[in-house]
């Protein structure tokens, strides 16, 4: 098991059942939860208590759970946010992202999933600029930003300077979904927000060059209409035993 500094999650959702039910739940695996029924008690909380990720119910009565998601980010920029529904569309996990969360779980949802994303949530908000160098080592990749490596099992890879910033940026970011218009954005520049082609190729050739079987990528995936999302070994770890 994976150990932080900080590890306190706020729990937000109107149904007291599933508060007390998450509660205990993730309190068993090791995180300090404190809950809320309301926006307005979320709000107030995170304005008092630093909390290193939220698990917000986008189905709240009054504010909605996306207009609660941007108050949120808001009130704590560097807060991970996670948003739970009972819907899968599309359409919702797109909202939900660009109000400002950085992942979803969709009911019903496997606990070591759930338990998955919220480490990776985690681990993400202890990311600041002072280690923004440090060297990423997740399964066999290890990524060396300073000296511009990548290494596999102990071989370089041998990528172009823009598959490197690609896969930097995939790496920092692990275990969260990065939506398309966000990566070549974030990689290219701003004039380069729509195309969506030229992102593919290069998640191609990487690919090509990361991947074991390309074709069914166990480091770079997919998140179908979304963007991509570079998992971590702990992730795959995790839900692999819990589901055994």
């Amino acid at each position: 098991m994976l150990n932080f500094e900080d590890n306190k999650i706020l729990i937000v959702d109107d149904e007291s059942s599933i508060r007390q039910a998450l509660q205990a739940t993730l309190s068993s695996l090791g995180f300090t939860v404190i809950t809320a029924g309301r926006e307005e008690e979320a709000l107030a909380l995170i304005r008092m208590t630093q909390f290193a990720a939220a698990l917000l119910d986008i189905n709240m009565p009054g504010m909605s759970g996306i207009d609660t998601c941007r108050l949120m980010r808001r009130a704590a920029p560097r807060l991970s946010i996670l948003m739970l529904t009972v819907r899968d569309r599309e359409e919702d996990k797109i909202e939900a992202l660009d109000a400002g969360a950085d992942d979803f779980v969709t009911k019903p949802f496997h606990v070591g999933e759930l338990s998955a994303r919220l480490r990776a949530a985690v681990r993400r908000s202890l990311i600041t600029e002072n280690n923004k160098n440090a060297v990423i080592h997740i399964g066999e990749i290890v990524l060396h930003p300073e000296r511009r490596i990548v290494t596999k099992a102990g071989q370089v890879l041998q990528l172009t300077p823009k598959e490197f910033d690609l896969l930097h940026y995939l790496m920092q970011n692990a275990g969260l979904p990065v939506r398309h218009a966000k990566l070549l954005t974030s990689v290219w520049g701003t004039e380069y927000g729509n195309e969506l082609e030229y992102l593919r190729t290069f998640v191609c050739q990487i690919r090509k060059k990361l991947e074991d079987d390309p074709s069914n990528p166990f480091y770079l995936l997919t998140e179908p209409h979304l963007g991509y999302r570079f998992s971590d070994s702990f992730e795959t770890e995790e839900q692999s035993s819990q589901e055994q």
